[in-house]
């Protein structure tokens, strides 16, 4: 198979006609091999206009983990404006395709996973990329430890948001976010200014949700 072709009728096929129009967002697209951060058994199916399954339900992961569906992740990334000086930190990498193409966008990236093999199978696919550092924790605490950042992206969707996450940005700071369950998600850009918090709307869609970030239901009699 052809992946550099495959590369480029992604691109132009499923990724610019969705309002994709960000120049360094489409050539970060252009540049990472998704292919190589898909299992064995899938890679002539990694361009498909579909989220791909890399990791199967199991106790750390019960609704399993995929990789996001190019067009929602490209309209994501336009979304969080990242500049060559930013820090970012992606909050549930998995195999770390999104980490890639940050790292092309991007100063610095931390790839933040919780399930131990993902992370392991993210450092050595990514060991190329030097501007992105791998490392294993909650998802839902973020990592403390090396910020304040610039961009927080979370890689899928959730139900709830830990205040604690906006912490963990730099004054001017954006968090991007599908925020909701199913076809009820919308993707959400928040903005940390003078310890105040914005919130905006930007557009419908529907991605596989992260493990760690479910609403708490109220028992009711």
């Amino acid at each position: 198979m052809d992946f550099e072709a495959a590369r480029i009728k992604m691109v132009d096929n499923q990724i610019r006609p969705t309002d994709v129009t960000s120049h360094t967002v489409l050539s970060a697209f252009l540049s990472v091999p998704r292919e190589d951060f898909v299992p064995e058994r899938m890679k002539l199916l990694a361009y498909i206009d579909s989220d791909i399954e890399v990791a199967a339900p199991s106790s750390q992961t019960p609704g399993g983990r995929y990789l996001m569906e190019p067009s929602p992740l490209a309209k994501l990334l336009q979304l969080a404006t990242i500049s060559k000086s930013d820090t970012v930190l992606e909050i549930g990498c998995s195999t770390g395709y999104a980490s890639a193409v940050l790292s092309l966008l991007a100063a610095s990236v931390v790839a933040l996973e919780s399930d131990e093999a993902l992370a392991a199978t993210a450092k050595e696919t990514l060991a190329r990329y030097d501007n992105v550092t791998v490392v294993t924790g909650e998802l839902e605490k973020g990592c403390a430890e090396r910020g304040p950042f610039d961009v927080i992206f979370i890689h899928g969707s959730v139900e709830t948001l830990p205040p604690a996450l906006f912490n963990q940005l730099n004054d001017g700071g954006r968090l991007v976010v599908v925020h909701g369950f199913g076809n009820a998600s919308r993707a959400k850009l928040f903005i940390h200014e003078n310890g105040k918090t914005s919130e905006r709307l930007a557009f419908n869609t529907a991605v596989k949700p992260l493990p760690g970030f479910k609403q708490i239901r109220d028992f009711v009699f």
